[in-house]
């Protein structure tokens, strides 16, 4: 949980992500081996910061090369309170936020497009390699070497970590966002492990996208990408069952989805709106998806075919087959499962989808609404050996065993 936070504070210091994450889990196993036997400190993640930076200024003394860093990182060490407020912002649209820098930093222009998303989850997101190949739906080694490169490359460009200003902030934005989306979507509905959510991660992009909305009130995505998280966040409680078990959206109790987030997520969506020159964007349009739910009271009364249209701007405006996956879902509500499942059935061929295990649970969820219990039966099992995630497998394994085969007549 608190590593992000290590590899910003650290990064701040030494200029090198790829330095600053080898210091962070340097702290960490530090604390693995002092905790035990000295007890743990009253503020670990200070502990753990401290500690990190200390083997900061150790690794620049044995390299000569880093003597200038050194002598920048003592002056700033010694003219820093430890425990004191942030410094007051340079410049009027700047903000003193290390994780804000660290993701602006990760999504620097000199890395593609791919790169700057797989270095951020890593980095600000503490997922695995497997967790990113997964989210960014390519093979486990492709990842891999995008974080590899990526971190040389801004070690070899010499990228300032910073929040940049003007033209060069416009130029990550569209990263910037991506990330933040990913990061919460991991939180929300997690890729692997034992735990359904991840509430760390869920706040702090939700966090981060509201310190970006006050950063670029004209961005009519960033207003859209905060109202998506403030909706989304607003059903946390109502997701999980007493023993952590997931509750599908059907199934929730929405006097548990909390109103205030609601609230928020409106006026955010509200805020987009207002600012928006032309047609709506991609996280806008989520946005407007994740106000239908939160308008209807009960499962019921959901506006389907307004979901299903708004999904279908959605995928004109940003191709992608889990857009596809997800407008026929909104489809099968609006209009059944049989024009659904075509949509699916034509998705069975796209590379992407490629063991995403959506995709067979949600064909499993129509073939069991057409009463094809068998095929069902054999999709839900299907998804559930392909999710990492055991909550969800544990779901998936339930809604198999609930299919029986029709009873002869």
């Amino acid at each position: 949980m608190e590593a992000p936070r290590i590899i910003a504070a650290v990064a701040r210091v030494v200029k090198d992500v790829g330095i600053a994450e080898e210091l962070a889990q340097d702290a960490l196993v530090a604390a693995l081996e002092q905790w035990p036997r000295d007890g743990v400190p009253d503020n670990p993640g200070a502990w753990l910061t401290a500690t990190a930076k200390h083997r900061a200024v150790d690794l620049v003394r044995r390299r000569e090369r880093y003597a200038r860093k050194l002598a920048e990182m003592g002056r700033d060490l010694e003219t820093a309170a430890p425990q004191g407020p942030p410094d007051e912002p340079a410049e009027p649209d700047d903000i003193d936020d290390d994780l804000l820098r660290l993701v602006f930093t990760a999504c620097h222009p000199v890395l593609s497009a791919e790169a700057r998303v797989a270095l951020t989850l890593r980095l600000l997101g503490g997922l695995t390699t497997a967790e990113i190949a997964r989210a960014c739906l390519v093979p486990e080694a492709t990842a891999a070497q995008r974080i590899v490169r990526a971190k040389r490359t801004l070690a070899a460009k010499g990228v300032a970590f910073e929040v940049p200003y003007g033209p060069d902030r416009e130029a990550r934005l569209g990263s910037v966002l991506e990330v933040i989306y990913l990061i919460f979507n991991e939180g929300y509905a997690a890729t692997a492990g034992d735990d359904w959510l991840r509430p760390a991660l869920c706040e702090d992009a939700l966090r981060l996208a509201r310190v970006l909305a006050e950063l670029m009130p004209q961005e009519a995505e960033v207003h859209g990408l905060a109202a998506l998280l403030e909706l989304q966040a607003s059903r946390s409680a109502a997701r999980t069952g007493p023993s952590g078990e997931p509750v599908l959206l059907g199934d929730q109790n929405r006097s548990r989805w909390n109103r205030l987030l609601i609230r928020r997520g409106y006026a955010a969506l509200a805020r987009a709106e207002a600012v928006s020159t032309g047609g709506p964007g991609p996280y806008v349009l989520q946005a407007a998806i994740a106000a239908c739910h939160a308008h209807a009271h009960t499962y019921e009364e959901t506006d389907w075919t307004r979901i299903a249209t708004l999904y279908g701007l959605l995928a004109a405006r940003t191709p992608s087959p889990v857009v596809e996956l997800n407008r026929a879902v909104a489809v099968s509500m609006a209009e059944g499962p049989g024009p659904a499942l075509a949509l699916v059935d034509a998705l069975a061929a796209e590379p992407a989808l490629r063991g995403y295990h959506l995709l067979p649970s949600v064909r499993g969820d129509l073939l069991a609404r057409l009463g094809r219990a068998a095929e069902a039966r054999e999709e839900f099992e299907r998804a559930a050996s392909l999710t990492r995630n055991e909550r969800e497998r544990e779901l998936l394994s339930a809604r198999a065993a609930r299919c029986a085969d029709p009873a002869p007549e």
